[in-house]
């Protein structure tokens, strides 16, 4: 058989293979179709299936299977994990149409109808080249999304299932769009997720950047859960036995099962606490799932179970959270209580009926399905806060997806009116975002606040069960300082946007000045001249050039003394309000140093020569040392900055900066030293102390600073140090964990 021939069989065998590869995937969807609780639109779903499949015919995913596969799994996802019906099935299975075929959604309008066409143009990406930079790209095409999403929730939804199917099959990306698409997932989509109650896929999310951006730490917690299964279904059989038998005595139909927490909510934890994973007591939590009688209602069943449990076990009442009288805005419901086991630990115990589950796992979808035309739920009034924002957005649209964030994932407090009324809040909210949240005109007129009956600041933080009274003056307007007293986004966009109103003002009354003075000076101002002048001040705007003209930061007299040398060269002899007077020196033209490019095909690699000189640069916020997990970060100069994966600023650049980020590996560092810090926390014993200075002195480490305080009988101790690599540190710290009188030693950022 000849070459030719070989190859030809060998492609129709793997046009087979794919053809009942996919043909699988289709029937498995229909499956999941045909068990949900929608109406049979199945000639509708094959309709779309067909239509794609065509559409995407020849295209293959980075691991060679073909491309039909990825809609068709982010229609299972819509289908079977979120529950949703057929026009978010069909709207999945046609998500890509548009941005990587030749139709349009005008073809997909006529073929199918309005609501699956307007899901998929909300699902298209932005293209062309009008955008100054990769970031407002990113940001912009977040903002169309939510846009679409205040008209219709599904295009949010589909757009997370497509998320969670790409983050399944991260691993085939090359290491820096990983970073990428993790940063983005961890900075924007998982919290997303949280915020519509999407739990069970929040919590794949975070897991799967985690596993990705941390791949030894990630295995290391799943080996210590493997390890420690059989401890937790002890512990669990011992606390569950007496449970069993009280609420046998309610006579209800209800399950009791154990929810592990997720690989990546230990690591945060841990790292929050900074303790091992020894200490994090609560990995697991007890829930118990009723269904509820006819009867009773389902929330004084939830109040029956407590008691029962209360009658056999010991309670933390700092510990209850009742979730059932007041919902999260994401419509979560359950009472948690944490009580004191037989053996000796703490346990958490979630208690919710069947119809609370089902929202916690499946979020909007169900918790649409079981909601009443009349209500008026936390979600929907934070969905109307989102279009409130949308319709007069930040210009700086990377400024705006941080401040959308801040709504996103933060905890919620109940914070009271005069008459009563209740307002939810995010955790960390002031008296000026109630005043926002109450209305637009009183935020901005708000002079003071009475928190509890007692006059506060504007910047006071408010906690739950406060009572907030707004003080208001018609003579009162937004502040700059403003933004620095507020957390919540539309809080922040409504000061902005009047911000950005009287600036525009301001502005125009400044441009009046700068004409008249060159006007004064006989000078015609040309556009070139007075691109110099806003740089000589410091500004890239002529606005705010202008602006500052206005106010009275930069003054103009002696625009006539203004001239040019013969190389061109400006020399100027002007005036500012600060430093009247002075000379300034010539301003010397350079030219642009030509830019280094970065392949991004291999890892960058982290280099240190003999001399001690770097190829990169150390963050300053987390301050990696080799042998951390990090990445590169190409700044406006065209470094390399190195940041820890695990930072919190770095993950914001992940997200926003994805055409900047590279992939990183350490090469041998032996010639200049690092900066570490380790936290050393114990019983104050005799001869500690000198058990931790034996152990610092067998290594091979430069001490820059030694801190220990003791305080009724326990100490902490800061060892600052350089050190050449994090295997040193590590090393040190697993021997000063091995003192006797040593609770914990971990290394903190400083």
């Amino acid at each position: 058989m000849s070459e030719q021939n070989m190859k030809i069989q060998g492609q129709e065998y793997t046009d087979l293979v794919h053809e009942y590869m996919v043909q699988k995937e289709f029937e498995a969807l229909m499956c999941d179709y045909l068990n949900s609780n929608h109406r049979r639109k199945v000639d509708y779903v094959r309709k779309a299936f067909t239509f794609a499949y065509q559409a995407h015919k020849g295209m293959v995913r980075r691991n060679g299977d073909p491309y039909i596969t990825h809609p068709l799994a982010v229609a299972r996802i819509v289908c079977g994990e979120m529950g949703l019906g057929s026009t978010s099935i069909c709207a999945a299975l046609l998500h890509d149409v548009v941005e990587d075929t030749e139709y349009e959604a005008t073809d997909i309008s006529e073929m199918f109808n309005e609501k699956i066409a307007s899901i998929v143009e909300g699902l298209t990406k932005i293209s062309g080249n009008h955008f100054i930079n990769q970031d407002i790209k990113q940001a912009e095409n977040f903002r169309k999304l939510l846009l679409t999403m205040s008209k219709d929730i599904r295009v949010v939804l589909v757009k997370l299932a497509d998320r969670l199917h790409n983050m399944r099959t991260l691993g085939f990306m090359r290491p820096d769009k990983q970073f990428k698409i993790a940063g983005e997932t961890m900075f924007i989509y998982a919290p997303l997720a949280h915020r519509l109650g999407l739990f069970a896929i929040k919590t794949e999310l975070e897991d799967l950047c985690f596993k990705h951006e941390h791949p030894q730490d990630y295995v290391n917690i799943k080996e210590k859960l493997k390890d420690t299964e059989e401890t937790r279904r002890m512990l669990f059989e011992h606390f569950a036995e007496p449970v069993r038998q009280q609420l046998q005595n309610l006579e209800l139909t209800y399950e009791m099962i154990t929810r592990v927490k997720s690989v990546y909510s230990i690591w945060n934890k841990m790292n929050e606490k900074k303790v091992p994973f020894e200490d994090i007591y609560d990995i697991f939590a007890v829930r118990i799932i009723f269904e509820p009688t006819s009867d009773v209602d389902e929330k004084n069943l939830c109040w029956d179970i407590y008691a029962a449990i209360a009658k056999i076990y010991p309670t933390r009442q700092d510990r209850l959270r009742d979730w059932i009288s007041r919902p999260k805005a994401n419509g979560y419901q359950a009472l948690h209580l944490t009580v004191m086991g037989t053996d000796g630990q703490w346990i958490e115990i979630q208690i919710r009926s069947k119809r609370m589950d089902e929202i916690d796992e499946k979020g909007f979808a169900a918790h649409w399905s079981y909601k009443t035309n009349e209500e008026l739920t936390e979600l929907d009034k934070w969905l109307q806060t989102i279009n409130e924002i949308l319709g007069d957005p930040n210009p700086n649209t990377v400024d705006f997806l941080g401040t959308i964030r801040l709504d996103l994932f933060s905890s919620e407090i109940s914070v009271f009116t005069p008459k009563g009324d209740i307002k939810m809040l995010p955790k960390g909210a002031t008296a000026l975002d109630f005043a926002y949240e109450l209305h637009t005109d009183i935020g901005e007129s708000c002079i003071g606040v009475k928190v509890n009956h007692n006059l506060k600041p504007l910047s006071q933080r408010l906690s739950n069960g406060d009572q907030v009274e707004i003080v208001t003056s018609k003579s009162q307007s937004p502040k700059v300082e403003w933004l620095n007293y507020v957390v919540t986004a539309k809080a922040k966009s409504k000061i902005e946007a009047y911000l950005r109103r009287e600036r525009k003002e301001f502005s125009k009354a400044g441009k009046e000045k700068v004409v008249n003075a060159f006007k004064k000076a006989g000078i015609e101002m040309s556009q070139s001249f007075l691109d110099k002048l806003s740089a000589y001040f410091g500004f890239r705007k002529h606005e705010d050039f202008y602006y500052a003209v206005e106010k009275g930061e930069v003054v103009l007299d002696n625009i006539g003394k203004i001239i040019k040398d013969k190389d061109g060269t400006l020399i100027k002899f002007v005036k500012k309000a600060i430093g009247v007077g002075k000379k300034k020196p010539e301003t010397i033209i350079t030219p642009t140093p030509e830019k280094t490019t970065y392949d991004r095909k291999k890892p960058y690699e982290l280099r240190e020569d003999e001399f001690g000189k770097r190829n990169y640069d150390i963050a300053s916020c987390c301050k990696p040392i080799p042998g951390d997990d990090v990445f590169g970060f190409i700044n406006d100069d065209n470094r390399i900055i190195v940041h820890k994966r695990s930072c919190n600023i770095g993950v914001r650049l992940k997200s926003s900066f994805g055409d900047r980020i590279l992939s990183t590996v350490w090469i041998s560092h032996t010639n200049k030293s690092f900066e570490a810090t380790l936290r050393v926390v114990g019983i104050d014993a005799v001869g500690v102390l000198m058990d931790i200075a034996k152990i610092i002195s067998g290594y091979n480490v430069n001490i820059i600073r030694l801190l220990i305080e003791t305080k009724d009988g326990v100490f902490e101790g800061k060892i600052n140090m350089l050190v050449h690599d994090v295997d040193s540190i590590q090393r040190m710290q697993i021997s000063l964990s091995e003192i006797k009188n040593i609770e914990s030693v971990v290394r903190i950022a400083e």
